[in-house]
């Protein structure tokens, strides 16, 4: 119920880049958002996931999150996984496009799962690091295989409880950090707090399901006003945060 009526108000609010004045969102949306180029690396985005819905093998579940809204099961079969928790196409197109657009060198992602999102930011920039952080050990195991299968390389995919490992990650500085796991108030301003010292002017921060509940869209919220916030976009299913001191405090709704 509150998605559906976060989804509404959305709606009423939601624009496209006719409604968006400044130069750096406005490229940003015509030039990576609404790109219809129908990019060659979209044929391995599709067929990596492709891969996946058709695996039929069993993961034995450590859930360190607030969990799935499809299945409390401690057993799930990887095309269950792959179906209801991982990334879509459209999405790991877009994080593609992403990481095309803006050249990310260091990466950081809480929350691997099965690596679609892992995958197709690595195809984006392949020269880019990315840290990949996943909770569940069996899924780590299952998704490190299956990466390195697929010859991917720059890829460090750490196993624990985002909290302990992102407290100990090596002093440096993050041109994109994805927080797609543990989807609680809490945890997420907490990671955002805790992540704000490896952010630079340029820096992307991309919270998946910003209106996933109630604590999750206060949280967006308490994220939109922090001082060091200076551009925020709301896409709905994502919420994008930009620290350009360059630019004037703006929040910006827009359909993609």
């Amino acid at each position: 119920m509150h998605q559906i009526k976060s989804y509404i108000k959305f709606l009423t609010k939601s624009t496209n880049e006719h409604g968006v004045h400044s130069p750096f969102v406005y490229n940003l949306v015509t030039k990576c958002f609404y790109d219809k180029t129908d990019y060659k690396a979209y044929k391995s985005i599709y067929n990596y996931k492709k891969q996946l819905l058709e695996n039929k093998n069993k993961i034995a579940i450590t859930d360190l999150g607030v969990g799935s809204h499809v299945t409390k099961l401690h057993e799930r079969y990887v095309s269950e996984i792959a179906k209801n928790a991982g990334t879509t196409n459209k999405r790991a197109k877009l994080l593609y496009r992403l990481t095309t657009y803006f050249n990310f060198k260091n990466i950081l992602e809480l929350g691997t799962s099965l690596g679609v999102a892992t995958h197709a930011m690595h195809l984006g920039y392949p020269n880019s690091n990315i840290t990949t952080i996943e909770g569940c050990p069996n899924i780590s195991d299952f998704t490190k295989t299956n990466l390195e299968n697929h010859s991917l390389e720059h890829i460090d995919l750490i196993t624990g409880d985002f909290n302990d490992v992102i407290k100990n990650l090596k002093p440096t500085t993050y041109d994109l950090i994805f927080f797609d796991g543990n989807h609680q108030k809490e945890a997420t301003l907490y990671y955002f707090e805790t992540l704000l010292r490896t952010a630079h002017n340029d820096s992307v921060f991309i919270f998946d399901d910003i209106h996933w509940s109630d604590g999750m869209t206060e949280a967006w919220e308490t994220i939109k006003q922090h001082p060091q916030v200076t551009v925020t976009i709301d896409t709905f299913f994502w919420g994008f945060v930009f620290f350009r001191k360059e630019q004037a405090k703006e929040h910006f709704t827009i359909r993609v």
